[in-house]
């Protein structure tokens, strides 16, 4: 019998039969229970997220918001007061959260956030949100509360509205979303709403 680097020869009689001997991997069955485990974890991670996404959280004793749009550039942990939508002072000195609609703690909400786009120097709301049409799909939008609890928003739309269409404000039935709303250049007619979906919090 002869052995050789790919297997053996054995001599049986007058017939030479070639035998290939099978290489063992060791450890194949270890490696298949460890990828098994890897994705039932991630699997498991990903349904924990969903749990905390899809459910709400307590709410903080004061609901005054912060707002921090990357791409926007003068909000930055801008405070957001829970004000009406027609309360026109609050507007005039920063950002209002629309009293009425949700919040980031909610399971289901449609946070609506208005500010200025060209507001008024020397106050919170002058060129707040000036540059809110520069916002496009993927974008991210922060809010944090008075917790210090970190909500983040990915934008997924963007349109515009006449003044008086209060439907967007509505909650968003089985998400939590962010609208964040101002005027329209030049000539202020109608309303430009920019959408952000929770991805994390």
């Amino acid at each position: 019998m002869r052995t050789g680097r790919f297997g053996q020869w054995t001599r049986t009689g007058k017939k030479t039969r070639y035998y290939r001997r099978r290489r063992r991997v060791p450890g194949r069955g270890a490696l298949v229970l460890l990828g098994a485990a890897l994705i039932l974890l991630s699997v498991g991670w990903f349904a924990t997220d969903l749990r905390i996404l899809g459910h709400s959280l307590p709410p903080p004793e004061d609901e005054t918001l912060r707002l921090t749009v990357p791409k926007m550039k003068r909000v930055k942990n801008v405070p957001v007061y829970n004000a009406p939508a027609n309360d026109t002072a609050s507007l005039d000195a920063g950002a209002i959260h629309v009293k009425g609609t949700g919040f980031p703690w909610e399971a289901e909400a449609n946070v609506y956030i208005a500010g200025h786009r060209l507001g008024y120097p020397g106050t919170g709301s002058f060129l707040l949100f000036y540059d809110i049409n520069k916002l496009r799909t993927g974008d991210r939008v922060i809010v944090r509360d008075a917790a210090g609890r970190r909500y983040v928003y990915e934008v997924f739309d963007r349109f515009v509205v006449p003044p008086d269409e209060t439907s967007v404000m509505e909650p968003a039935p089985g998400r939590n979303i962010v609208s964040l709303q101002a005027c329209t250049l030049p000539d202020y007619s109608r309303r430009l709403v920019v959408q952000a979906e929770l991805v994390s919090r």
